[in-house]
Order: C-alpha cells, then sequence, then structure tokens
C-alpha cells in the first residue's frame, strides 16, 4: 500500500510539550485510514489527556500495564501482534534511554521491548520502532544522549528527526519534534517499497524565468507540485534525490538536496554538472524553449510605440543529457494541449529516451490532481487520475522496474 490506511499502528505519546502533536498525528492517520491504538506513558497523560486520543483514534487507550480490566494482563503483548510499526511521538530523553538499554518499566517500555521481529519465535515480519525525539537542545545534544542514538539506530530502530527550532524552554536548536505534517509523511514513506535504494536520481522542476529587463521575465505556470512530488516518491524509494527546481514556492521535501534556479541556461549548468554521476534523470520542469535574444540592462518604460521581443532557442536540456555517452535513464513529460499520443511519441523519439509521461494541460497543470499516460518501448500505458504523489509514486514503480537493464 501506498499509505498508512488499513494499517494498524501502536501510537506511543511519552512526556513533553510536543505532546499536543501527537494528537494532530493521531488524526491524520486516522483520515488516512489506518487504526490506531494509543499507549500513553505516566508524564505523557500529564500533557495530553486519554479522552483526547480516544475521541480521534476511536479506539481505547492504553495506559497501564497491570490494567485489571484485561482479561490475561497481556497488552504488551497483544496489541503489537499484528502491527505495523510503533511510533513513539515524542519520545524523551528518558524513554530513549530505557529504550537503548533494554529497561521495560511500564506499558510503552514493555511492548516495544516485545515487538516482533522477523525470524525471532517464529515471526514472520518486524514491527518496526520509529522514534520521533522531543527535548531541549542541550539534553538532545548531551554525550549520553547521542550514545544512546547510536545503540537505537544500531538496533535498527528508526530516528524521526529531530528539528532545529525554537524550544518551549526559549532556547533555539535540535532537538525539537518534527511537525505532525512532517511526521505523518515521514510513517507514510516508511512503508514504501524501496525500489531505488542506493540510486542517484536527478529531477528538474517548476518553470523557468527568462528576463526581459530587470523586472520583467518570460516564464510559464507551472506550479512545480508533480516535480516535487516525484522528488518525494524517489526519496521515499530509498534513492538518492537531487532536485533542481525553477522559481517555485514549494516546500523540499524531506530528504532531498535542492538547487535553485532561475534560467534555462541556469538550470542546463546544473543538470549537466550532475547528469553523469546520476542513474535516472527526470525532467519534469516547463524549460521555456525561447529567451529573449538581449535584456536590457534598464527598467524598459512604457510608450505608445510598437516593440518587437527577439527570441532565440534554449538549451534542450533533456536532448542533451540523453546524448551522453553513457546516460543515466531518462524520463520526460510532455504537457500538451491536444493529440497527446501523436506529440509525447514524437517527443520521445526525437529525443531518444526510453520514457515520456505525458498529460493534457487541461487535466493537470497547476492542480493537486492529475490525469497522465506513460510513453515507451512497450506502447503506452495510462494511469487512472489520482492525486499528483500517488502518480508519482506509480511513476517511480514503473522506473524502478525498467532501469535494471538499462545501467
Amino acid at each position: 500500500m501506498n499509505s498508512p490506511g488499513s494499517r494498524r499502528i501502536v501510537l506511543g505519546v511519552t512526556g513533553g510539550i510536543a505532546a499536543y502533536k501527537a494528537a494532530e498525528l493521531t488524526r491524520l492517520l486516522v483520515k488516512d485510514g489506518a487504526e490506531v491504538h494509543v499507549v500513553l506513558t505516566e508524564s505523557g497523560a500529564r500533557f495530553v489527556g486519554a479522552v483526547t486520543y480516544q475521541a480521534l483514534s476511536g479506539n481505547r487507550v492504553w495506559t497501564d500495564l497491570w490494567d485489571p480490566s484485561i482479561a490475561n494482563n497481556m497488552a504488551h503483548i497483544d496489541l503489537t501482534r499484528g502491527a505495523q510499526a510503533i511510533v513513539i511521538a515524542p519520545a524523551s530523553a528518558d524513554f530513549l534511554a530505557k529504550l537503548a538499554n533494554g529497561l521495560a518499566d511500564d506499558l510503552l517500555t514493555t511492548l516495544c521491548l516485545a515487538r516482533p521481529r522477523a525470524g525471532i519465535d517464529g515471526a514472520q515480519a518486524d514491527c518496526p520502532l520509529l522514534v520521533a525525539p522531543a527535548m531541549n537542545r542541550q539534553m538532545w545534544e548531551s554525550p549520553a544522549t547521542q550514545r544512546n542514538i547510536a545503540r537505537l539506530i544500531e538496533d535498527g530502530v528508526f530516528l524521526l528527526g529531530p528539528a532545529a527550532g525554537d524550544q518551549a524552554c526559549g532556547e533555539v536548536g535540535y532537538g525539537r519534534m518534527l511537525e505532525s505534517d512532517e511526521l505523518f509523511g515521514d510513517v507514510i514513506s516508511h512503508f514504501q517499497p524501496k525500489v531505488l535504494a542506493g540510486r542517484r536520481v536527478l529531477l528538474t522542476a517548476g518553470p523557468t524565468f527568462e528576463p526581459i529587463d530587470p523586472v520583467r521575465g518570460i516564464t510559464n505556470s507551472s506550479s512545480g507540485k508533480m516535480g516535487f512530488a516525484l522528488a518525494r516518491a524517489a526519496h521515499e524509494a530509498g534513492a538518492l534525490v537531487t532536485l533542481v527546481s525553477g522559481p517555485v514556492s514549494l516546500a523540499t521535501p524531506r530528504g532531498v538536496a535542492r538547487v535553485d534556479v532561475q534560467s534555462a541556461r541556469d538550470m542546463r549548468e546544473a543538470v549537466m554538472s550532475r547528469a553523469q554521476g546520476s542513474d535516472v534523470f527526470i525532467a519534469v520542469a516547463a524549460v521555456a524553449d525561447y529567451r529573449p535574444a538581449e535584456m536590457s540592462q534598464q527598467k524598459i518604460k512604457r510608450s505608445r510605440e510598437l516593440r518587437t521581443l527577439n527570441l532565440e532557442p534554449n538549451p534542450d536540456i533533456l536532448a542533451e543529457v540523453g546524448a551522453l555517452p553513457s546516460p543515466p535513464y531518462c524520463v520526460g513529460f510532455a504537457a500538451e494541449s491536444e493529440k497527446l499520443e501523436d506529440h509525447a511519441s514524437a517527443k520521445r523519439i526525437a529525443k531518444n529516451i526510453p520514457l515520456i509521461v505525458g498529460n493534457l494541460v487541461q487535466d493537470g497543470l497547476g492542480a493537486d490532481d492529475n490525469r497522465v499516460v506513460l510513453f515507451d518501448d512497450n506502447g503506452s500505458t495510462p494511469l487512472a487520475p489520482a492525486p499528483k504523489l500517488d502518480l508519482a509514486r506509480q511513476i517511480v514503480a514503473h522506473v524502478a522496474r525498467r532501469i535494471h537493464p538499462h545501467r
């Protein structure tokens, strides 16, 4: 599955002001279709109570290792059987220390210690443990905490964050828990198949801007959403991703290296300096085909006179990458207003690349959803209309199935 929908998630909440973010994380997971079971520590319940989590999750909230209402007193065993993940958010310094040293003195630490691991006692699959640290920056930077974190990573625990920023104590630095939507995205990412593990993926996204004078230029209405979705999907699939972006205001997907550019020539320079070391190149950017032959150094003043703007062609970045002696697996995009199959297929052949993703501009330009068709040597593969991130994951899976014989 592409999201936690229909998955069973155990959400552990320890003591910390960031517990309010765990409530929102619960809501996001449930909205996406996950079955969420919240386990509160005694200190965690001091910040956001069980009633809130019960209302948000629709399930009983667990707090006591010795709950007499449980027939077999085995909540620490039963809760994680059939769970696809345990997420601890916030994870306090105290909890991380207990976890690193195998201590089990309450329900949450005990169920973490007893979680299923593949190959142990006949278990068929792991119940992975994801922790989102939240603490004062000095606590985070202390040698004891860093030793504990290193041990947890060595033990196969997945670390979500922390982030740097303002803290409740008034200080600024690392130790702040990720925001709820970031945690939600990381949980989703964890479940994505790592079909591009270790691969290097280079992408372009957004429009380019070709200056006419210091305040005017030629551009287009590309939002960059599809390219950014593909960058996120490639990272989720385990790739090392570099995103070369034209001028857009979108947030950089977590884990993605971003290079900001303005003009087509800027984008070409950024791409060509990285293309040879890439396994996959995905050209999503709407690169201007032409630029002004000359740029006025001063603002052009308005007048009643007719003006002529002389244009010259911009470099064809995708064709240039495809013509390299040992090119990466190249994926192009064709946004057309008509005759999609004719134009997209012709573009793929002209640029001599293995895959073109085509769409009609009226179906997705600037929108959150899209309808695309994949064109390669096997013909055309239409994908059902969907949010751009869902389509991006399908495109990444399609690419992954084809790059193994390529390089």
